[in-house]
């Protein structure tokens, strides 16, 4: 049985239906990203998971539960996109306290080593870098050891480094057995750690497949482009079946084509003793996916 089950949701702020209709199903041990450009409603979605906001209309169940079921406090940790802690509280201090919250919490200590925060135990909340604030309500998030763990942006504010530091540690709760529902704007990041991806625009779920499913249903296209070591009949290249079009952009040759591009296209080049020289392969990535499925006029 899937861990979360959300159907049919509609949440309302005033005139402003912000979730349309959502449904989507989270199943156990898996990294299920939710992505879509600001104001989609991605956020209002997951808080609702949460337990944060009530819904205008639709259910949802996290683990058989109404997510508002209290017990559900100490199974699902919670990183929002905006949270806020007492300016004079020190990082040590913050994470005794959420520790001191839970039965059986997560060693605090090794905890903050994961995400460089070690070093910052003794500082306020107030003097820490946007980044680090970061750190710390996503340790906050996992403290309790939860069953779920629902993270809104959370490398927003993270330098690279510290960025691919976080996905290393999200993969490897996940390899705990610890269900992920994820809210990213980063492709990269949902491209990487993903699972199964719900694309939601306008209030509502225009998407959900795998990231290489929905790079694959836009399109199968591939291009390669080189610049050869002699002069190049375009016939030359259209002759083999995977080519559907060639085209120059100076020096460079582009080919247009599917399937076993690379292997047909080199396999005429080597038999004809041309050399490919600059040769650079591109595919669909998730970004084009992402602008074909949500992209504005």
């Amino acid at each position: 049985m899937p861990v979360i089950e959300v159907t049919n949701l509609r949440k309302r702020y005033g005139d402003t239906l912000a979730v349309r209709d959502v449904s989507f199903t989270v199943e156990r041990g898996e990294i299920f990203g939710i992505l879509g450009p600001n104001g989609a409603g991605k956020t209002t979605t997951v808080e609702c998971v949460a337990g944060l906001r009530k819904p205008d209309g639709g259910t949802i169940t996290v683990l058989g539960r109404p997510p508002r079921d209290p017990s559900l406090r100490r199974t699902v940790g919670v990183q929002l996109q905006e949270s806020q802690l007492p300016d004079k509280i020190s990082v040590r201090e913050a994470l005794e306290l959420y520790s001191a919250f839970y039965p059986e919490p997560a060693d605090w200590r090794a905890l903050a080593a994961k995400l460089g925060l070690s070093g910052d135990l003794g500082s306020r909340y107030a003097k820490l870098s946007g980044g680090r604030k970061q750190r710390l309500s996503i340790a906050l998030a996992l403290i309790g050891d939860p069953e779920i763990a629902i993270l809104d942006e959370l490398t927003t504010g993270l330098d690279p480094q510290a960025r691919r530091d976080t996905w290393d540690l999200i993969e490897s709760i996940r390899d705990t057995g610890v269900t992920i529902v994820l809210v990213t704007h980063f492709m990269e990041e949902a491209a990487r750690l993903c699972d199964r991806l719900a694309v939601i625009d306008r209030g509502e779920v225009v998407a959900l497949d795998t990231p290489a499913g929905l790079v694959d249903a836009i399109s199968a296209e591939q291009r390669i482009r080189f610049r050869p070591s002699v002069p190049v009949d375009d016939a030359l290249l259209l002759a083999a079946p995977e080519v559907s079009a060639v085209e120059r952009h100076g020096p460079q040759i582009e080919v247009v084509g599917t399937g076993n591009l690379l292997h047909a296209v080199t396999s005429v080049l080597a038999a004809h003793q041309i050399i490919a020289n600059d040769l650079r392969i591109e595919q669909a990535s998730l970004d084009d996916a992402f602008v074909r499925l949500v992209g504005r006029d």
